[in-house]
């Protein structure tokens, strides 16, 4: 069929690396890359920027119609996002930010507000969308599904050198206890908690360079989907 889309899900916790590896399948297989939690990161940017409390749904709820949401790409395949014509990818990548965005990520109505619109890009164009729960919730009939996961440790480990890299200076034990809150968080929230999919291939990438885990993403896409590299 000609409108016939393959739709690859990668779930897993926070600092799994999930980004990175499902932004360079993408650019591998020519499929359209969509960092869902950049979408949750911008909600939770909108929601910190309007002076709203944690746990504030009402207000975030009617914060919702007034937000223009819109992705973009550079020239490396990175996703881009603007809120309200404004460029908020590097503002978005911040601590706090992460925490803004695990607490909307829990509310029903944001989730139920941003789901057509992930969906809608999966009926467009192939996609590799990665989150934490595309397989389970956003992508239930995903042509392949990923879980890919690591060890707290390693986890705190990447993040602290990605958030030193940018500039922002942070202990490793912090950055590990923050990892463990939002697991916690993640999983226990109602509304479409942090599960792996029960058909979902596990990855664990705590001994595997990013190389190779990229390499073994990529050839799960191959056996799965039967598709060759760009």
């Amino acid at each position: 069929m000609a409108d016939r889309h393959f739709s690859v899900a990668i779930d897993g916790p926070s600092g799994a690396g999930k980004s990175t590896i499902a932004r360079a399948a993408a650019r591998r297989f020519g499929f359209l890359y969509v960092d869902t939690g950049a979408i949750y990161r911008t909600v939770g940017f909108a929601a910190k920027s309007s002076g709203f409390l944690l746990g504030d749904e009402a207000s975030v709820r009617a914060l919702l119609p007034k937000l223009d949401i819109a992705l973009g790409y550079d020239a490396d395949g990175v996703q881009t996002e603007s809120l309200n014509g404004m460029d908020v990818t590097s503002l978005i990548r911040t601590p706090d930010i992460s925490r803004r965005a695990s607490d909307v990520s829990a509310m029903p109505s944001v989730r139920e507000y941003l789901l057509d619109m992930q969906r809608s890009l999966a009926r467009r164009t192939d996609v590799v969308m990665d989150g934490r729960d595309i397989g389970t919730v956003v992508l239930p009939d995903a042509d392949l599904k990923i879980y890919l996961t690591a060890s707290a440790e390693r986890r705190a480990e990447r993040r602290l050198a990605e958030l030193r890299s940018a500039g922002t200076e942070i202990s490793y034990d912090q950055v590990l206890r923050e990892i463990a809150e939002r697991d916690e968080r993640d999983s226990s929230r109602s509304a479409a908690p942090l599960r792996r999919a029960e058909d979902a291939v596990e990855l664990d990438t705590s001994e595997l360079t990013l190389q190779e885990s990229i390499d073994a993403v990529c050839a799960l896409i191959r056996e799965k989907l039967g598709v060759d590299e760009k």
